[in-house]
């Protein structure tokens, strides 16, 4: 496996953040934190451009430290409220903290008033107007720059919120039985809705000896989407995250249970904070060590929402399938003869061509289909239930 030194770690870390890097947790010693390829790193897909301090403008470190922009100016509260952030969310209640300390907090009937008119149900990630009492109450939440979602698990089409007010979504794929190209289109599709920049990585690198072929593979279909392989116990391997991750930064870990999402999150924060368990060795599925999404303090400055291993991923219907890691897919069929051509057997077909030539995976075109398919009935149910 190549072993790329710490200073070409953190110039991806720097293409990705489009600033400075944090700093690093661990020693400078050489590592094998990315495994080839990819050199010109963006963001995808995002909608923004990076946060840069504001000239004059200071906020309180123990507010950027859960994630609170170094560049956003503080709202206005009404006397006797705090700004505080939900960081964990439970049947009975809301766990939040004020960037000092962690309060537990109630809403009626567990909605907030959201600024335009509507009560909705707080998530992990939102910030809100705490108002103490007995007990203290969220009182207001503050507008979301941006909300991760899928489909409700068991079929459902109602949108299930997994995280808000993100800067990073890290997807984590095992090298091992876990390894499914697809399911990481998948986890695209749902992030590229979120309008939220990603960052892929492949975990038990150490155990693979293949780790850098299987990251060009994921390479291929990430298109601009940075990949890196790495030992998630390894914190100089590591050091490449924790620097996308510095103050006023909140990312958040997405994969199946047993991809390493935990082991990632512990090495982080330096310290054993989230519960691991071993897989099982003939499918390398894991147990659900982590059973609430809960936001973490990170030592780079940051934040970070742990998740549970989620098994179900629906796609909600808002998902955009012709940009980003399909885009040579929807450039294909722009030059099919025909304008509302299926793909099938009509003369002129410039993907079906692709294929037969080997410039187009049949595998990952199949799954474009069942992912677009997917997504106009999700769109259409949701049109139905309105």
């Amino acid at each position: 496996m190549p072993v790329p030194d710490r200073g070409h770690a953190n110039g991806i870390a720097r293409k990705l953040s489009g600033g400075a890097t944090a700093a690093p947790i661990g020693d400078a010693a050489p590592a094998a934190t990315y495994t080839g390829g990819n050199d010109a790193i963006v963001p995808f897909p995002c909608h923004a451009a990076p946060r840069r301090p504001t000239r004059g403008m200071s906020v309180d470190p123990a507010l950027t430290g859960i994630g609170w922009p170094t560049d956003q100016a503080l709202p206005r509260l009404d006397a006797g409220q705090r700004l505080v952030r939900v960081i964990e969310q439970h049947r009975n209640g809301f766990i939040v903290h004020d960037g000092s300390e962690r309060v537990t907090a109630q809403a009626p009937r567990g909605l907030v008033a959201d600024g335009q008119g509507q009560r909705i149900r707080p998530g992990v990630g939102d910030w809100a107007a705490l108002e103490f009492g007995q007990p203290p109450t969220l009182k207001r939440l503050l507008p979301r720059r941006n909300a991760l979602t899928r489909a409700a698990a068991g079929g459902g089409r109602q949108a299930q919120l997994l995280a808000t007010n993100l800067d990073l979504a890290i997807v984590v794929m095992g090298l091992d039985g876990d390894y499914n190209p697809r399911r990481i289109e998948r986890y695209l599709a749902l992030i590229g809705a979120a309008g939220v920049p990603a960052l892929i990585v492949l975990s038990k690198a150490d155990r693979n000896e293949r780790a850098a072929e299987q990251r060009d593979d994921i390479g291929a279909i990430a298109g601009a989407i940075p990949v890196l392989a790495i030992n998630c116990k390894d914190p100089a391997q590591v050091a490449a995250v924790a620097a996308l991750l510095g103050p006023g930064r909140t990312g958040v870990l997405l994969g199946s249970s047993g991809a390493g999402k935990s082991t990632l999150s512990n090495t982080l924060i330096g310290e054993v904070k989230q519960k691991t368990a071993q897989v099982r060795g003939h499918d390398s599925r894991g147990r659900h060590t982590t059973t609430v999404r809960s936001l973490l303090k990170l030592p780079s400055g940051g934040c970070l929402i742990d998740s549970p291993g989620m098994r179900e991923l629906a796609l909600t219907g808002e998902e955009t399938l012709d940009e980003g890691q399909f885009e040579d897919i929807a450039e294909l069929a722009a030059n099919c003869r025909f304008r509302d051509c299926r793909h099938d057997q009509e003369p002129g077909c410039a993907v079906r061509a692709a294929i037969a030539i080997g410039e187009l995976d049949p595998d990952r075109f199949a799954n474009w289909r069942k992912l677009t398919t997917e997504r106009d009935l999700a769109a259409s149910a949701r049109e139905a239930g309105r």
